[in-house]
């Protein structure tokens, strides 16, 4: 049962009726003149001290595609406006404090960004028993000549020292400086009757050593490099107790860094990821982003990923042919901006499953976004996502912690090949700014999807062997037509807080599929006949306290549509969630890097994306909940 053409016709009238108002044709008649460039956004935020207080009278600069400054009020608050959208490197300087190294802050079309940042205020030791200081200088000794000091002229020590260390004291504070003149530590000068080997060498040796690595710290301040690098361990359970039961699925370790830079006009970042263990995988991607204001803003990237399983369960190990599976993406998208108020995105994402049958997917998307006004933004969007099972483990989130492949599937049925799930979506929306902190938002949509994949924990297939919380089963269940609307709220409060919520109803109508007998064997619960009406909520909050450092995030989802917690039971009311904290670790700072404690646990199975099958997270039944715990480094 399909209905593509007719989807896709409804889609290219939606896009012609709201490119049709005369202002837009105006300003396309205009279109050889100014630059385009999206709207604009802002950074707000706070300066604090070591204890948390307020810094008032600090000047805050943002640099990237364009640059602003700011001088903070007695509350330590500050606000960048009129920003283009890119990243920027934003600091505070002011005297008496030591200044932290840039932070690189991503500012949004028409959406304001937070930014904290601590100042140290800076402590002189006087005494005036404190031996003079001598400039750092490591570079070439000068030969002794006729300028060279005689031994009278060396300091006075009422004994008789060696000739080797009154001259090494005199190089060392007479030396020219070299590269490392800048490094703000110091060598303590000494009397002639510290003897060399006592006094002046270790503490030689031990600058030269902190210069070193000042200096590596110094080259990623003064470049704009940045990175992260997280420590991980995860695990899955039921329920709380499961934790500490023998049946609770295996801790593994994973480590996961990012690098980036600017280049040029543009953004590079490289993100890799491994594990090991009885499923050995590793992920690596690289995505290239322009971020100046012009007629063309590009989204390039690539990854690949593979997954080898080397355990005993014969679930996982019957659909792996040589034991291992590979999946490489590439995708690339251009945000082309007609006018300063017309804005067209297009692009397409290609990947390759080795695993399938039909191994190529392909996923096309075009939308366009009007800006009548300044807090008023129309858009549409029409697009055709190939969603292949699996693809969880293996594609990069769009936000959040990407971990290496860390379960294995397989068919439901073992007669069944695995088949990619094809989803058409059409919808338009309005946004409308309301004052400064708070957004309403309103859509209407359309899809098709053929090959509804169904998502299913804790089955035991007879004759075999049951599957740990770490494998899962895949099957399809028919196509579907759905039609729906959504409507949201978002606000930030006290620029600490931000919270959204959106209310969405759909009636969607199911035609049986191949596997429907199987499944209504197997999980009677996941099987849709005939006409559903759904109804959903979801909600999520995000806190910043910058007098701890601490940023906590909850996004909840309610619906009555979620298939049964267990195979036995109906579809009904269900939830979602996904709790995140994270904790800055100040003490374990050094120079510029940064320590956090990371912390989430979470029971969604699919990460949220716009033209997703609205029945993707509804028919996972009984996703067992995700812990993930460990160290990030950010630089």
């Amino acid at each position: 049962m399909r209905k593509t053409p007719g989807l896709i016709a409804a889609a290219a009238g939606v896009l012609v009726i709201l490119c049709v108002p005369s202002r837009v044709i105006g300003q396309v008649a205009r279109a050889v003149g100014p630059v385009a460039s999206l709207a604009p956004g802002t950074i707000q935020g706070l300066v604090l001290d070591e204890s948390g207080a307020p810094v008032a009278g600090a000047v805050v600069s943002a640099l990237g595609s364009s640059s602003a400054f700011a001088v903070t009020d007695r509350f330590g608050h500050f606000e960048l406006r009129s920003l283009q959208p890119g990243p920027y490197v934003v600091r505070a300087h002011l005297a008496g404090y030591v200044a932290p190294r840039g932070q690189v802050v991503r500012v949004l079309p028409s959406t304001r960004s937070s930014s904290s940042i601590a100042l140290r205020r800076v402590t002189v030791l006087a005494s005036t028993s404190t031996p003079p200081i001598v400039p750092a200088a490591l570079g070439p000794l000068p030969a002794p000549d006729a300028a060279t000091p005689k031994a009278d002229d060396a300091p006075s020590s009422g004994t008789s020292s060696s000739g080797d260390s009154t001259d090494v004291a005199w190089r060392l504070s007479h030396a020219r400086r070299s590269i490392l003149k800048d490094v703000d530590q110091a060598i303590v000068g000494t009397n002639a009757s510290a003897g060399v080997n006592s006094y002046a060498t270790p503490h030689v040796f031990s600058h030269a050593v902190e210069s070193s690595a000042r200096l590596a710290s110094n080259f990623f301040t003064d470049t704009p490099f940045f990175g992260q690098l997280n420590i991980l361990t995860t695990s899955s359970f039921d329920a709380p107790q499961d934790l500490f039961a023998a049946r609770a699925f295996l801790a593994r370790s994973v480590a996961n860094m990012l690098v980036g830079a600017p280049a040029g006009d543009a953004d590079w970042t490289i993100r890799g990821a491994v594990t090991q263990g009885d499923i050995a995988a590793w992920v690596l991607s690289g995505d290239y982003v322009t971020r100046s204001p012009g007629r063309h803003r590009f989204d390039v990237g690539m990854s690949y990923s593979t997954q080898r399983y080397d355990g005993g369960n014969l679930a996982a190990l019957k659909s792996l042919t040589d034991g291992s599976r590979n999946v490489g993406v590439l995708r690339a998208f251009d945000t082309l901006a007609v006018t300063p108020q017309v804005l067209i995105t297009y692009g397409a994402r290609y990947a390759r499953y080795d695993y399938l049958d039909a191994s190529s997917l392909l996923s096309p998307r075009v939308g366009i976004t009007l800006l009548p006004e300044e807090h008023l933004r129309f858009s549409a969007l029409v697009s055709r996502r190939a969603l292949a099972p699996g693809a969880e483990e293996f594609v990069q989130p769009d936000s959040g912690v990407w971990l290496p492949p860390q379960r294995t599937f397989s068919a439901l049925d073992d007669r069944s090949p695995l088949i990619a799930e094809q989803t058409t979506h059409v919808e338009a929306g309005l946004e409308r700014d309301l004052g400064r902190a708070a957004t309403v938002s309103v859509r209407a949509f359309r899809q098709h999807a053929d090959d509804q994949l169904v998502t299913l924990f804790g089955i035991n297939q007879p004759g075999v062997p049951p599957a740990s919380l770490g494998h899962y089963f895949v099957a399809n269940n028919g196509a579907m037509d759905a039609a729906g609307y959504s409507a949201g709220f978002k606000a930030v409060v006290a620029s600490r807080v931000r919270g959204s919520v959106e209310y969405t109803f759909a009636r969607a109508t199911w035609a049986p599929g191949e596997n429907v007998g199987y499944l209504l064997m197997m999980s009677p619960s996941s099987i849709r006949l005939g006409d559903e009406r759904l109804h959903d909520v979801s909600a999520s909050l995000e806190a910043n306290v910058p007098e701890t450092s601490t940023r906590v995030m909850v996004l909840y989802r309610v619906s009555n549509g979620f298939a049964g917690r267990d195979v036995s039971s109906r579809s009904g009311v269900d939830g979602r969630f996904d709790v995140q904290v994270r904790q800055s670790l100040p003490f374990l700072d050094f120079s510029t890097a940064k320590w956090e404690m990371l912390v989430t646990v979470r029971n969604f199975f699919h990460d949220v994306t716009g033209d997703q099958s609205i029945y993707d997270e509804l028919l996972v039944v009984h996703p067992p909940k995700r812990v993930v715990g460990g160290l990030t480094l950010r630089f």
